[in-house]
Order: C-alpha cells, then sequence, then structure tokens
C-alpha cells in the first residue's frame, strides 16, 4: 500500500532505532521528515529513504535538548501537514549506581529522553490535531516497564515516558490523534557503546535487531482506522 498523502515526523533518524524505522516506512511510499543532531548522516539517511521509496523527504539538524532549536524547526515547517510523530531519540547512560554516574550524564539523559520529547510533542500536536487520522508513537524501553540494576537515570527518564504517554492517551480520548508507547528490550544499535558501555559484537547480537523492531512500528503505523495498538512490548524471541 502507498502512503503519498501521509507525513510522518521521526526523531532520531540518523542513527538507530529511527533510522531503521526511516527506511521502512520509506518502502511505503510516506512522505517523511527526519530529526536529529548530525545533518551529514541524515542526509545519507535521506538518500536511503528516497532510494527505498519515500514519496519525499526532508531533514533538520535540531538538538532536543534546546528548546530554541525546537522552536525553530517547529515554525520553518509551519505550512507542511504532519500525519503522525514518533519519537525515537533517545541516549544511554553507563550502566552504574547512581553515586556513580556523572552529573553532565544525568542532566543529558533526562533532557534527551524525556523533557526534549515532550517540549517537541507539544509544539507538534496542533499539526496532528489537523490530520484526519493522526497518531504519537513513543519509543520508550523495557527499562520504562521495568526496573534493572545500574539504570537509575535511564529508567527515570523512560518511566517518564510512558506516564507521559499514558496521561496523552487519556487526553486524546474520542479525538483524531491516537497514541502509543513502544517497550522493547534491548535492541542492536550504537547507543550503549556511544555512551562508552563497550558491549561486544557477540553480546549486541543478542539484542533485538533494529531493522527487525522497525517492522513492528511499521505495522503499528499502518494500521486502520478502526483499529490501535496503544502499548505494545516486544522482546527477542
Amino acid at each position: 500500500m502507498n502512503y503519498s498523502n501521509k507525513t510522518i515526523l521521526i526523531t532520531g533518524s540518523s542513527d538507530g532505532i529511527g533510522k531503521a524505522v526511516a527506511i521502512e516506512l520509506a518502502k511505503d511510499g510516506y512522505n517523511l521528515l527526519l530529526l536529529a543532531r548530525d545533518k551529514s548522516r541524515l542526509i545519507e539517511v535521506e538518500n536511503l529513504c528516497e532510494k527505498n521509496g519515500a514519496s519525499s523527504v526532508s531533514t533538520y539538524s535540531v538538538d532536543l535538548t534546546k528548546i530554541n532549536e525546537i522552536k525553530t524547526f517547529v515554525e520553518e515547517i509551519k505550512d507542511k501537514s504532519v500525519d503522525g510523530l514518533i519519537n525515537c531519540a533517545g541516549i544511554w547512560h553507563k550502566k552504574a549506581n547512581l553515586e556513580d554516574i556523572p552529573e553532565d550524564d544525568i542532566q543529558h539523559v533526562i533532557n534527551t529522553n524525556l523533557t526534549g520529547l515532550i517540549q517537541l510533542t507539544q509544539k507538534i500536536i496542533p499539526f496532528l490535531r489537523k490530520s484526519e487520522q493522526g497518531f504519537i508513537i513513543n519509543i520508550s524501553s523495557r527499562s520504562g516497564h521495568s526496573a534493572q540494576e545500574g539504570q537509575s537515570v535511564y529508567s527515570a527518564s523512560k518511566y517518564g515516558v510512558r506516564g507521559f504517554t499514558e496521561v496523552l492517551r487519556e487526553d486524546f480520548k474520542g479525538t483524531n490523534v491516537r497514541i502509543a508507547g513502544i517497550y522493547q528490550g534491548g535492541t542492536n544499535t550504537q547507543m550503549f557503546n556511544k555512551a562508552g558501555e563497550g558491549f561486544s559484537e557477540e553480546k549486541l547480537s543478542t539484542f533485538i535487531p533494529a531493522e527487525e523492531l522497525a517492522k513492528v512500528i511499521a505495522f503499528l503505523v499502518s494500521r486502520p482506522n478502526g483499529i490501535w495498538l496503544p502499548e505494545v512490548r516486544v522482546e527477542n524471541h
């Protein structure tokens, strides 16, 4: 099926889950708005999406921890339609007891994973209300559903995303905007090693492939108007 009349905004789309979701949705012909910090990597993903069949692709270099950049981005797209928002952007802190996590890491994780997600979503909601069938999908984590050792700050951010998602679902009941949360187990991306976790390729290979998780998300996006999956938990088999 071709969705060339639908436009989806994906955060964190220069790498990892966001990149995989962008490429998967491109295959169905969506118009894509790709947002991330690294412009050069965004251009690479833009080219891949175009090759895979996206109707159109636009890229935006935005740091979600900076509200002024979010506001500038929203002003830049004010004349565009947005039918769906998929919040994929997220970072990890190296596993440690709370007293051993650097202050800068605490701020960066909370500001990226939770505060930035909330602030961007707030600014995009007016676009979604204009869509015939709008949606917000927040990519949380298993860590937003169950406590795991050494992840105090990361889990705090992801539990926050879960609470935010559930309240949005209540707030948008009976409207044209549907809300969903994705709670996935460890996913094979570079997120961990970027934080200095140092996982081996062998260990990462036991995690959920980002490309397979993207298929689950694309399946959710393509649901007909009368059907929706408000919460999806994904684990490697």
